[in-house]
This record gives C-alpha cells, structure tokens and sequence, in this order.
C-alpha cells in the first residue's frame, strides 16, 4: 500500500473493473472524472480532482471499440496536462494496434504503421511514461521516445495452469511469431516444447503446413499472446491432434475473442487474463477462464511511485 496522497488513478471507460481492482491493490480509490458523450458522439471529459504537480496514472485498454477508447484515453490526457499534472503515465494493459507494426514486403500497396502513430498521439498528448503488457511486438517499445515499462503476464499464467500439471504437458507456438513466448513458457515451467509452421492467408485465415517437435499421445497447451477470431489456435490444435495429441488447451493474454471466435475448434479449455474484459457473449462460457493481472499492475505503479527498479517484474 502507497500514500493516497501521493498519486492520481485514473480510468477511462474500457475497463473500470481492472482499473477498481488494481486501485484496490494499491489501497487507493480512482480519482474522479467526468466522461460524457454529446449527441454527435464527441467525448467530453472532465477532470474532477486537484491534479497540480501530481504523478497521475491513467489505465485504458485499448480494445472493443480501439477508436473510441483511444480518443477517450488522449482527451483524457489533455485535460490532465492542462490541469498542470506533474507526470502523466498511461496504463495500457492492451495496447491496440500492435499489429500494424511494420511494413511488410508482402502488403499490397501503401500501408500505414499505425503502432507508431499511436505511439506519436500518446506523447503529443502528454503522456511520459508507458506501462503496457505483452506487446504483439517488442520493437514498439522503440516507437517511443519515453519510458515504456513492458510486462508479461507469464509469471502469473504459469501459476495460474500449475493446476493443469504442466509437467505432463508439451507447450506449443500455434505459429512461428510466438516461438519466443512459447519457449520461455516452457523454460518456466520446465515442459516439453513445439512449433507449429503456420501460413497466414489473409486477415482472418491461416493455414497449417508443418509440426517442429513431438506432440503425439501427449497433452498439449497451445500459447499465444492474443486470440481474436481463434483461426490460428483453431488450424494449430487441428494440426497438433493430426500428429497424435490426445488433448489442446490453449492460453493467451489478451482475449479479444470476436463473435464466432472458436467455432468448431477441438481446444477444450481457454485461459485469458484480464487485460481486456469478457464481452457478455462469453462471460458465461465455461471452456473460457480469466486470470487477473490487476497484483502486476498495481506493483508496477507502486514501484514506480517509490522510485524502485522495475525490471524484476519485466521476467
């Protein structure tokens, strides 16, 4: 627990949930801000609390509605550094766009690299610091010319499936882009470790082609870290029962989960955490269980507050 004078909390309006339980965490309350909408959809924001010289952190996942939420988060900002906020720190548990982070020689045309732009809005704005969890990207950390505290949700996902007997279990990347994930997932948790070589067609389909490893009359934990319409899990638990595993779940971090998201797969159980919250199509599923990242954030801040080094929780 802080000082409750030393800081601000605040939330935009994606996540109040994990926004009051890392407040909670911290022994604090969220400070006080008036959000409205005005009837042609501009945002109006309010700051309702002396802010002059203060730290101020301010949590906004950037999911669901991205556009909305990002918006809301740089209004949200600015009314903060025109109320004469000492330091303004944005806490982005998702970080939206994170996959418009380079320019590929296969794009057809002209295409933006939006990661950066974001990151150009979020410093022109105001913001000083970041505090975000597992990037789709690490290079997006170089997109910034401030502080980026980057952290991974693993410790907790890894105490969270110890349950599962992870020992009996081969970790596998669904594809070739969460092989670093994957593997420091299974060097945590001392398991087995494969590969699938995945194809991506288009935006919302991808194609399976090869298995790097052992999976056959194993259980397998497929690890990502997002899952949007499930495709690449999908392809990848097809693949993994083809070469002889008798049971997939999957875990990811962030669960963006879209309508029809899964459909037809064969993986049994999903882990998420809480970075995004469950729309209400799923926050009744059984097969889909939330691990909270809330103790991580709220250490991050504390530790930042008190002017400690933040690199233990960065493992």
């Amino acid at each position: 627990m802080v000082d409750d004078h030393s800081f601000f909390l605040f939330a935009g309006s994606s996540h109040l949930q994990l926004a009051q339980e890392i407040a909670t965490g911290l022994g604090k309350k969220l400070g006080k801000v008036s959000i409205s909408t005005f009837p042609d959809s501009e945002i109006g924001i309010e700051v309702l609390e002396n802010v002059r010289g203060r730290d101020v952190f301010v949590l906004q996942t950037i999911a669901q509605r991205p556009n909305h939420y990002l918006m809301e988060l740089l209004i949200l900002v600015d009314a903060l550094k025109r109320a004469s906020a000492g330091s303004i720190t944005a806490v982005i548990p998702y970080f939206g766009y994170a996959r418009q982070d380079r320019k590929d020689q296969k794009d057809k045309g002209h295409v933006p690299i939006t990661a950066k732009l974001v990151a150009n809005l979020l410093q022109t704005a105001g913001v000083g610091r970041v505090i975000s969890m597992d990037l789709h990207a690490q290079q997006i950390q170089g997109f910034f010319d401030i502080p980026v505290d980057h952290l991974f949700a693993r410790p907790l996902q890894a105490e969270a499936l110890k349950s599962l007997g992870l020992d009996d279990y081969v970790i596998v990347a669904p594809d070739l882009g969460s092989i670093k994930l994957a593997r420091a997932f299974a060097g945590q948790v001392g398991g087995e470790f494969a590969i699938v070589d995945k194809r991506r067609v288009d935006a919302e389909h991808v194609e399976d082609q090869a298995l790097i490893g052992s999976v056959d009359g194993k259980r397998v934990l497929l690890l990502d870290d997002m899952v949007s319409t499930g495709e690449t899990f999908k392809a990848a638990s097809t693949v993994c029962l083809h070469f002889g595993a008798k049971e997939v779940v999957a875990a990811a971090t962030h669960g963006l989960l879209v309508e029809g998201a899964l459909k037809g797969s064969a993986i049994q159980k999903l882990w998420v955490t809480n970075t995004i919250p469950l729309s209400d199509q799923w926050s009744g599923e059984k097969m889909i269980e939330s691990i909270s990242v809330a103790p991580l954030f709220s250490q991050a801040i504390q530790t930042i507050v008190s002017a400690g080094s933040i690199s233990s929780l960065q493992k």
